[in-house]
């Protein structure tokens, strides 16, 4: 007996497609089945019982939690990969392990496209399990469901042009076209939820030096922009389970980042439904990885809510001249004192703490902030002058 089980999120249009492959390959060797892709998150399940009743015990924790969260932990995907499943290209057999919450074994099919492995279809499977020749079909079926993952990742490798007009268009019918000509390529996908992530700076300089779509994880669309005066940065529109779960765009972040090399940081706008507010977002992340650059502690992955005044201050034209005020204490020269001022600054005007902070004498603290008055010609005990040179401070960072 087939029993048809939903759908996670698999995204496209294939999703009919790999229920019903998954439902072919648990008919064909009598086992449960699951799809995941590479990043171990589901696709499709289905069971299958030749008394017509589920066995309740097919569900070990770890399958469960599989099915119920739509995807495995970093621990159960870090156990599974330490037996091969990324470099197989035919079945591997897993034994049970109750301690790591494998009560029974597994048989893992990769799933392939032309070498590349894009996902696996689990089987919940004890010796003596399926035969040779039933596993040899199997992984024809695995076949189909890889070109269906290659197709669909293609379809968002495809979408460079499209997403880099969005993102470059001015204000007004050009955007508005461009979003038109985006969310037609996507279809479907454009209307589920996602973040924007921006990398900066891109070590290329090659403007069509960008990964592809299917190498980046989550990615539905990836491409460059230009970032400041020169150079290049990378924007990654990445699918989301809903709008409070940023994981995915963190991890697509985070993964590039490793591939990176110098000072190189990220940022992740806030989550969207719908390509409407794509433009909006796209300036948050880029904002959210300035902010990162200028300030370390907020990075190497920075997301915009974190970033505190530099919601503010990102917002502000990159030509914006310095007040006159502190001209003259952002000289190199007088180095030490700007740092003792944001530094007393940050701390709220607590003597104490600004002083252990910085590894001083509070007299030699107040000595500082004197000439920070004298330089500048402003009154720390005025709340406005202190919030114009904060302000000033963070934005001279920028």
């Amino acid at each position: 007996m087939r029993e048809n089980a939903r759908m996670s999120q698999a995204s496209g249009d294939h999703h009919g497609d790999y229920q019903e492959l998954v439902d072919d390959i648990s008919e064909l060797l009598g086992a449960p089945a699951t799809l995941e892709n590479r990043d171990f998150e589901l696709l499709a399940f289905g069971t299958y019982d030749s008394e017509g009743e589920l066995d309740a015990s097919a569900l070990d924790p770890v399958r469960a939690r599989s099915i119920l969260t739509r995807r495995s932990t970093p621990t159960v995907r870090a156990w599974f990969e330490g037996f091969g499943i990324t470099r197989a290209t035919g079945p591997v057999r897993i034994p049970p392990t109750p301690e790591a919450g494998v009560h029974r074994g597994r048989i893992c099919l990769p799933v392939r496209h032309r070498g590349v492995v894009l996902g696996y279809v689990w089987l919940l499977a004890d010796d003596p399990g399926p035969s040779a020749e039933q596993l040899t079909a199997a992984m024809e079926v695995t076949a189909r469901i890889g070109a269906l993952l290659a197709d669909e990742a293609q379809a968002g490798a495809d979408l460079t042009r499209e997403f880099r007009a969005v993102l470059t268009a001015e204000r007004g019918w050009q955007r508005d076209m461009a979003v038109a000509a985006l969310r037609t390529a996507l279809g479907a996908r454009g209307e589920g939820p996602h973040a924007v992530v921006c990398v900066a700076p891109w070590p290329s300089a090659d403007p069509d030096d960008a990964p592809s779509a299917r190498t980046v994880p989550h990615a539905a669309a990836v491409c460059t922009v230009p970032w400041g005066a020169a150079g290049q940065c990378l924007a990654v529109l990445t699918r989301l389970r809903a709008t409070t779960a940023h994981a995915p765009a963190l991890s697509a972040a985070t993964r590039l980042l490793k591939e990176t090399e110098g000072t190189v940081t990220a940022g992740v706008g806030a989550p969207r439904t719908g390509l409407a507010d794509l433009a909006a977002a796209w300036q948050e992340a880029s904002a959210a990885a300035r902010a990162a650059l200028a300030e370390p502690r907020l990075g190497p992955v920075a997301e915009w809510h974190a970033i505190g005044p530099y919601r503010l201050l990102t917002a502000l034209p990159p030509d914006t001249p310095q007040d006159p005020a502190v001209r003259t204490l952002l000289s190199p020269t007088h180095h030490e004192l700007a740092r003792t001022a944001e530094t007393y600054l940050d701390c709220a005007g607590q003597a104490t703490r600004t002083a252990t902070a910085l590894g001083i004498h509070r007299q030699t603290l107040y000595y500082r902030l004197s000439r920070v008055e004298q330089l500048t010609g402003l009154d720390l005990d005025v709340g406005e002058d202190r919030l114009l040179l904060h302000m000033a401070l963070k934005g001279a960072r920028l």
